[in-house]
């Protein structure tokens, strides 16, 4: 039966990568998770003054937490991330793969091939890497698990001036399915939610070099016509992804798997 008691992830635990900064998707997703009940592992780069401040916020929302540095480039670190989060809490219960590299911008004839190398190695590669490390952790508890990808609008359509992000995206969606089919036989769900564009430190660095690109005169302008091609009215929220991370991590989402789910606000359809 569904848990009533506002905190149906009760001495659950959860990752999620790249999720040390304020007002991002990582800080969003794991604030859903702390108030219902899970364990919290803050997870970037490295942990700085703003990543301890993040779980200093979940603790504050009566969450348990630790603080693990993570390269996801780098299949050791991404194995001792899920390592020392079983070491901290028992288990490993959800994986969020949320760390990505997002303001490399530029048009494909100018990229070289080592800017689009690092944004597959973070954005492609340590989802695999950190897929692979968290279900042989689930996968040897024997409890099933739940990974979550956190895609992008950008895993359905083509986007001018990003071909490293757009392509790892839509590899992260290749990623997912793979990876549902194989692991479903030990009752791990792999899912990819999409969303729209979110406004976090790297969504604003994005504001401002499309609205430029694009020919706004201000990034202000540029936002009021995305809004207005929104079916719902608006860009994205870190709380609506969230939202979606604690469905699939539940057991009502216990059927569905290898989906890549918009969250969008019906801006993107298929």
């Amino acid at each position: 039966m569904p848990d009533s008691s506002g905190a149906k992830f009760r001495d659950k635990t959860i990752i999620v990568t790249g999720s040390g900064k304020e007002k991002g998707l990582g800080q969003g997703i794991l604030q859903r998770f702390a108030d219902e009940g899970a364990n919290c592992v803050v997870s970037d780069l490295t942990i700085d003054g703003e990543a301890e401040g993040v779980a200093e916020k979940l603790r504050g929302r009566g969450a348990k937490v630790a603080n693990i540095a993570c390269d996801v480039s780098d299949a050791e670190q991404c194995q001792a991330l899920v390592d020392q989060a079983v070491d901290a809490f028992g288990a490993v219960d959800v994986f969020v793969n949320n760390a990505g590299i997002g303001f490399m911008m530029k048009p494909l004839l100018d990229v070289v091939p080592d800017d689009f190398a690092l944004v597959i190695g973070v954005n492609l590669n340590g989802a695999f890497y950190c897929t692979q490390a968290a279900a042989k952790a689930m996968v040897k508890a024997g409890n099933g698990g739940r990974i979550i990808n956190i895609a992008s609008q950008a895993a359905k359509t083509g986007f001018p001036h990003l071909p490293a992000y757009v392509s790892s995206k839509h590899g992260m969606v290749g990623l997912t399915r793979a990876s549902a089919v194989e692991l479903g036989a030990h009752g791990i769900t792999v899912n990819a939610i999409c969303p729209n564009h979110v406004t976090t430190a790297l969504g604003a660095e994005q504001n401002a070099y499309f609205s430029k690109l694009l020919g706004f005169d201000t990034v202000e302008a540029y936002l009021a016509n995305m809004a207005a091609k929104n079916p719902m009215g608006r860009p994205g929220l870190p709380s609506d992804t969230a939202a979606a991370c604690a469905w699939l991590a539940s057991d009502e989402a216990f059927y569905v798997t290898g989906e890549a789910l918009n969250v969008s606000g019906g801006e993107e359809m298929h």
